[in-house]
């Protein structure tokens, strides 16, 4: 048995934050200056009390709703999210009782943001190879708006609040429709997107809470999310070429054997720059953001969806993921469509 992606739907919050929105608060940034430098013209965020669980529901409900599967066939959900519910219990847990998962199922939490989608879809095709399970839900959800402080541009302009469902099924077939993979970790890099107050190694205190104003006039707390956006763009640069590369070289594949490439969609500069470098057509190089944001570990799924809704994705195509980012955490994979 080889574990297969079946299908895929994806979640997002009501509320739209438009570059019109953001261009009134910050005056000094023009819609198309915001639209140049990253490509997005919207983003969805979640209001108070919507959480990262809540549209993992609803992806996950639109799955069922599609006829892919039944809740009732579900024997293991994986749940990606760095928004947990609570610090305790497992979220995962209580999404199984929320979509009437069988008790029987095994469910589990891991934390981990841009490279998440892949992590879980090696994750999966683990659990499937090996016996262990026979339909995967691969949920993963993010509102990084919640650790954004309101004036602070320089993120707020990026992400936006989604959550994707995947089915991860087993089928009899002898190749492989998921895989290989190539992974990569460099935890060095940690403190350049980071939240850094909130956990157990620096609670959140009065004084994490005392906003400041950066060189750039960015305000944010060590309560909110802080990216070193040279540093990513260095660390991506280096990485991501690394990773495609050392794939193409697992698999066997020479680059004009890959349909699709489909990389963690962050924003329109990073991923022209990839592009140029990898030396990838600009017809095989899927974008899919501008009406999303960075959506975090959902990114990846969401694109695949639209490709699918699009027909630019199509049965039998060979597509590559590339995840990358906070950690830092890359990494690649191949499946079949």
């Amino acid at each position: 048995m080889k574990a297969i992606v079946r299908a895929i739907e994806y979640a997002l919050p009501e509320k739209v934050l438009t570059n019109e929105d953001l261009a009134r608060e910050f005056p000094e940034w023009t819609v198309e200056k915001i639209t140049e430098k990253t490509g997005i013209d919207r983003r969805h965020v979640t209001r108070d009390g919507e959480c990262a669980s809540d549209l993992g529901v609803q992806a996950a409900e639109r799955l069922f709703a599609s006829g892919a599967c039944a809740p009732e066939q579900i024997d293991y959900l994986l749940y990606c999210t760095q928004s947990p519910d609570h610090f305790l219990p497992t979220t995962a847990c209580v999404l199984q009782d929320r979509l009437k998962v069988p008790k029987t199922a095994g469910a589990l939490d891991f934390n981990l943001g841009c490279s998440g989608y892949v992590y879980g879809l090696g994750l999966a095709k683990g659990l499937i190879e090996t016996g262990q399970a026979q339909s995967v839900l691969l949920i993963t959800a993010e509102t990084y708006s919640k650790f954004i402080h309101p004036g602070d541009k320089s993120v707020r302009t990026l992400f936006g609040d989604a959550a994707a469902a995947t089915l991860v099924q087993a089928a009899e077939r002898g190749d492989e429709a998921i895989g290989p993979f190539v992974y990569g970790t460099d935890g060095s890099g940690a403190k350049n997107l980071i939240v850094p107050a909130g956990g157990m190694r620096n609670p959140r205190t009065a004084e994490t809470g005392a906003v400041q104003e950066d060189e750039h006039g960015n305000l944010r707390s060590e309560d909110h999310l802080y990216m070193n956006g040279p540093e990513i763009f260095t660390f991506t640069l280096l990485s991501v070429p690394k990773a495609v590369k050392a794939l193409l070289e697992k698999s066997g594949l020479d680059m004009d054997q890959v349909d699709l490439f489909v990389f963690h969609q962050a924003n329109r500069f990073m991923l022209d720059r990839l592009r140029k470098k990898i030396k990838i057509p600009e017809e095989k190089f899927l974008l899919a953001f501008e009406n999303f944001g960075n959506t975090v570990s959902s990114t990846i799924p969401i694109a695949l969806k639209e490709a699918e809704t699009t027909g630019q994705l199509k049965p039998g195509m060979k597509v590559m993921l590339v995840g990358f980012g906070v950690g830092y955490s890359w990494g690649a994979n191949l499946i079949e469509w």
